[in-house]
């Protein structure tokens, strides 16, 4: 399916959804993280969002899922989610809720190296694009100036790069994987999956018995309830959806959108302040993202004139 098949009303409440609530969540991560410990806030999340859909779904008469569909739902999930997310929940304790985006938005040039992996060359733009990028995740990383620091804590930066990483194969992964007939209870499966994964590492790091329900706040819970529903139950079925429907290309649009809406939203109402260089690391970063992405497309659409 093309994105001409679906009405273009659709597509936009799709984009602004991973355009604007995507980027909202960056900033509630960083609230929940505050006092609920991060994989026991992702597995909550997860676990909620992803168990209450998959029951809508199969009370709607979804077919049960076979072995292999969960196999697969489990790898997309624990790729997306547990690492990818994890990563996010886990370095939101270090970096600011702006700075994360701003390197989670490196996805689309994780994703001209892996096609390269494949035996798919990029283009010199291509390359030019990543390497602009590599340059503005270096300005945050690395002091430069006489700076006796970096503008963001590299190993936050380390995981958040990692995190990064771990999407784009997963999203690769998924455009091919056989999976469930419902695209909706594929998405709860995968939640399931990437929530089941926290809730054990959750476990084996003892944050369970690290946090009592008296010193959680009530903003952590109200950003937990916020993430279940319209990060992961709205938002991830959202992006999902439109790998279907529209695009990568263009879906991967979000990962240059984010970032400007989670620092606007960090600065103006999270009280962040960014150092002048994480700012135009920043804008150097977009930068690369955005003449990566335009290329791909063009290579897209002229591949399909073809």
């Amino acid at each position: 399916m093309s994105d001409r098949e679906v009405p273009r009303w659709q597509l936009v409440g799709g984009f602004f959804i991973i355009y604007v609530v995507w980027g909202s969540t960056y900033l509630a991560i960083k609230w929940g993280v505050a006092t609920i410990p991060p994989f026991m806030m992702g597995s909550a999340r997860f676990l909620l969002a992803g168990g209450s859909l998959y029951a809508f779904m199969r009370w709607r008469g979804a077919p049960r899922p076979t072995a292999a569909e969960w196999r697969t739902s489990a790898i997309v999930g624990a790729l997306l989610l547990f690492i990818g997310n994890g990563a996010v929940s886990w370095a939101s304790q270090r970096v600011s809720s702006g700075l994360t985006s701003v390197i989670v938005a490196t996805v689309p040039l994780w994703l001209v190296l892996c096609e390269a992996w494949q035996g798919r060359p990029p283009r010199v733009p291509q390359m030019v694009g990543v390497a602009i990028g590599l340059v503005g995740v270096g300005l945050l990383v690395l002091p430069v100036g006489g700076e006796r620091q970096a503008a963001v804590d590299p190993v936050g930066a380390i995981v958040l790069a990692t995190g990064a990483l771990s999407w784009t194969i997963g999203s690769l992964y998924s455009r091919t994987a056989r999976q469930s007939s419902s695209a909706a209870l594929a998405v709860a499966m995968q939640m399931l999956a990437g929530g089941a994964c926290m809730a054990v590492l959750s476990l084996l790091l003892g944050e369970w018995h690290r946090v009592s329900m008296d010193s959680v706040s009530s903003a952590s819970v109200l950003s937990l309830l916020y993430l279940a529903t319209f990060g992961s139950l709205i938002g991830f079925s959202t992006y999902m959806w439109l790998l279907k429907v529209a695009s990568p290309t263009a879906v991967g649009t979000y990962a240059y959108v984010n970032p400007v809406v989670a620092v606007l939203l960090g600065v103006a109402v999270g009280g962040e302040r960014l150092p002048k260089l994480a700012w135009v690391a920043m804008s150097v970063i977009v930068g690369g993202v955005a003449l990566v992405s335009l290329v791909d497309g063009r290579r897209r659409a002229g591949l399909r004139r073809g």
